[in-house]
């Protein structure tokens, strides 16, 4: 067998695709694409799920300036919920998650496996650091990545209270490092390893080219987190090459 013929194969087996690293604006400032915008790039794109993960970042986002935690939190999800009924449109599922950073650093992390219930307590936390969160907070279900791990900027944290890194960060504006990002996840055993846009932009050739590719099609954020954990799935970058995790 060939290397088309194994592509081929692993694309008929891994048939769903899914983006699990893209922000939209408002609720990311950084973003330049609304809900709208979003969702119907990733349906022309044969995209099957797209996880938002707006930033979710205490005190900053325009989201929360000037309103109580309950109102900016509410504020902040008018995308996610905008961005669910513009998949029904299109057959395309959106799910909930959370890109957040602590007010430590300017490290950030994402989360699979997150309720609207959640956010609340998770803001309250922001302040007190990743490694209280991640003692004090308890999310059995869900998974806790470190994002774009090895950009300027970012801050070597202990990886055991990581459940994986995105080693495959394709944001066209920035230097992710993916090779330091995917030998670091080999050296120190880490087993969830995530490739993804981190989208933000309509213009350029470069956006929203990466994915992973599951066997079945998740209906919750929790079943993807199920999926991440299992490592049962494949990374694929510019639509054409297949990553094994």
């Amino acid at each position: 067998m060939n290397a088309q013929e194994i592509k081929s194969q692993l694309e008929k087996e891994y048939k769903y695709k899914l983006e699990l690293h893209a922000h939209s604006n408002p609720a990311s400032g950084c973003s330049e694409v609304s809900v709208p915008d979003l969702v119907a790039l990733y349906a022309e794109l044969g995209y099957h799920g797209v996880v938002l993960t707006n930033h979710f970042i205490y005190d900053y986002s325009t989201c929360m300036r000037g309103r109580s935690v309950e109102e900016g939190i509410a504020v902040w999800l008018n995308d996610y919920r905008e961005a669910v009924e513009e998949g029904k449109k299109y057959g395309m599922t959106v799910f909930l998650g959370a890109e957040i950073r602590f007010t430590e650093n300017n490290n950030d992390y994402l989360i699979y496996g997150l309720t609207e219930e959640m956010l609340p307590e998770i803001y309250r936390l922001l302040p007190e650091g990743v490694e209280n969160f991640r003692k004090n907070y308890k999310m059995p279900d869900s998974v806790f990545l470190q994002a774009h791990p090895f950009r300027d900027g970012m801050v070597e944290v202990d990886p055991a209270i990581l459940d994986g890194i995105e080693t495959f960060n394709m944001h066209p504006g920035q230097r992710s490092r993916n090779a330091v990002a995917n030998y670091y996840a080999k050296k120190k055993g880490i087993g969830i390893r995530l490739v993804a846009s981190d989208f933000h932009f309509l213009r350029g050739r470069d956006v929203a080219v990466s994915a992973i590719r599951t066997k079945t099609m998740p209906k919750t954020t929790f079943d993807i987190a199920s999926i991440l954990r299992s490592g049962d799935y494949i990374g694929e970058v510019g639509n054409q090459a297949l990553i094994l995790p």
